[in-house]
């Protein structure tokens, strides 16, 4: 492997150029900035982009992309870190057809599974819908931890009981391990959900979309976030619905007593 100083002598010479960086911002600079991708662009190559970022700002780098001659492909991936360690990542793709299928050697090498969703910035649409399902789901899990603690219910068998029935859920399969030992180390990190969250909220705003409970989810997030837990995994979320509880069973005594006294 050969590191070089910028993304354009990265690309220089390449046929195929792959990025998976953190935001939209980060992928302009890297292909539109100073010394980026763009200025090396030729007819024929391929610029394939596994960030999770805008849609429409997608679509807007592919046409800029287009004016070279070269192709841009939206991949994004799930599977997180165990599944990039391990060659499973799941790309979920939008591009051109034959473009998808010349690059498929690639995918293949990476990930176990790759679905082309339709065209460019359909890869990126499906994936905040799954990142929106993971949220809302773990989000789920945690607030049913936190409550049936309150209630005197062992969270093992609580999860034993959820292995069992239609409660069962990928999220929680991959979760559980690393909430039930306190383990909140970043496999996605919470500051990186919370960016996908925004981009949901801007794609539904474009699309007069409302998604109520994303909403009151990100309030929790944003809770977390300001505690600093933002580079913890996202399932450190349970810490503020703990801390949230804790709060309220503290004060409910001393409510208790004036209101007694005032009778």
């Amino acid at each position: 492997m050969k590191i070089l100083a910028t993304p354009k002598e990265a690309a220089a010479n390449a046929e195929v150029v792959w990025l998976c960086v953190s935001d939209t911002n980060a992928v302009e600079q890297v292909v539109f900035g100073k010394n980026g991708v763009y200025d090396s662009l030729r007819p024929g190559m391929i610029v394939v982009d596994s960030s999770t970022i805008s849609p429409s700002a997608s679509k807007r780098f592919a046409e800029k992309v287009q004016t070279k001659g070269a192709r841009f492909v939206d991949a994004p991936i799930t599977g997180s870190k165990a599944g990039a360690e391990s060659g499973q990542l799941i790309f979920m793709v939008g591009g051109d057809e034959g473009t998808v299928a010349h690059l498929q050697p690639l995918f293949s090498a990476m990930g176990k599974s790759v679905v082309r969703v339709g065209e460019q910035g359909k890869g990126l649409a499906a994936k905040i819908g799954m990142n929106l399902i993971i949220a809302l789901t773990y989000e789920g899990f945690a607030e049913a931890l936190t409550l049936t603690k309150s209630l005197g219910v062992d969270p093992k068998i609580l999860l034993n009981l959820i292995n069992q029935s239609m409660v069962r859920s990928g999220v929680i399969d991959y979760k559980a391990p690393f909430v039930l030992s306190r383990d909140f180390s970043p496999n996605f990190p919470l500051r990186l959900m919370l960016k996908d969250m925004h981009l949901m909220l801007e794609a539904a705003k474009e699309q007069n979309v409302q998604l109520p409970g994303l909403k009151t989810v990100l309030d929790v997030y944003n809770e977390t976030k300001a505690d600093g837990h933002e580079n913890l995994d996202y399932a450190a979320t349970l810490l503020t619905l703990e801390k949230r509880a804790k709060a309220a069973q503290s004060s409910t005594p001393t409510a208790n007593k004036r209101s007694y006294e005032s009778a």
